[in-house]
């Protein structure tokens, strides 16, 4: 058996306070965390290679890196000929069609206040671990050969390509191109995360639940407070719907 775990950091725009400035509780004395935010950010999901073991940027490579990829992703800024490899768009000669222009776009314009360097915050380089490579006989097949599977019916597609599930909503969640737009409800014994992609809802019983004997597409969360965070555990995941990982993975959520 093969577990996967990490543990990722949301952070959430705006964040409920009081008049005081104090953050808003409710009547049990819990942190409130309902409304309506957004997390889109230019933080990578997962660490780039050129910051290492860097977990926090200082203000100047910040602004740097920040400038750096506004550019990068810009559609207006694509040749559409020669097309733009680095934000995975290949030359028309290679069959490569651009996409929207960058009007549609709502990605994230700077880095989290504290400037990470990824969302990903173990393990500590902020990579997921690394897969163990699968040995089913579909991945013995040639890229063309899987290809060519694709298309056997509805089945052979993605949750991605179907919109079940997936993008940016996670979990977990991870700022994208657009919809990076949350809702949270809250009650003294559950918390619902509704994401606006794909509109998937994730009902979460706080504190200790016995959780059912199957496995979800999303998962099976139970949540506590850290504090002020709110701390979300993930196991029983179906597999393979986000990011290739498998049903033992076991993801943590700290939302501040």
């Amino acid at each position: 058996m093969v577990l996967l775990m990490m543990a990722v950091v949301v952070t959430l725009v705006p964040t409920q306070v009081d008049a005081q400035g104090e953050p808003m509780r409710r009547p049990n004395g819990q942190p409130d965390i309902s409304g309506t935010f957004t997390f889109r950010t230019l933080t990578p999901f997962q660490r780039p290679e050129q910051f290492a073991e860097q977990e926090t940027l200082n203000a100047e490579t910040a602004a740097e890196f920040e400038a750096s990829e506004r550019t990068r992703q810009n559609r207006d800024l694509f040749d559409p000929v020669e097309g733009a490899r680095s934000a995975g768009y290949q030359p028309r000669s290679e069959g490569g069609v651009l996409s929207y222009n960058e009007f549609w776009y709502e990605r994230g314009v700077d880095l989290t206040d504290d400037k990470r360097t990824s969302l990903v915050i173990d393990p500590p380089n902020g990579r997921l671990p690394a897969r163990v490579p699968r040995t089913e006989p579909r991945e013995q097949l040639s890229q063309d050969e899987r290809n060519a599977l694709r298309y056997e019916s509805y089945t052979s597609r993605s949750m991605f390509d179907r919109c079940i599930m997936g993008f940016n909503s996670g979990p977990p969640m991870s700022s994208g191109a657009y919809n990076n737009n949350v809702m949270i409800f809250q009650t003294s014994d559950h918390v619902v995360i509704l994401n606006e992609m794909v509109h998937n809802a994730r009902i979460i019983p706080i504190d200790d639940v016995a959780k059912p004997p199957f496995t979800q597409l999303s998962g099976v969360s139970r949540g506590h407070w850290d504090g002020e965070t709110f701390v979300v555990e993930t196991t029983q995941f179906r597999g393979g719907e986000s990011r290739g990982t498998s049903p033992n993975k076991h993801l943590v959520e700290r939302f501040t």
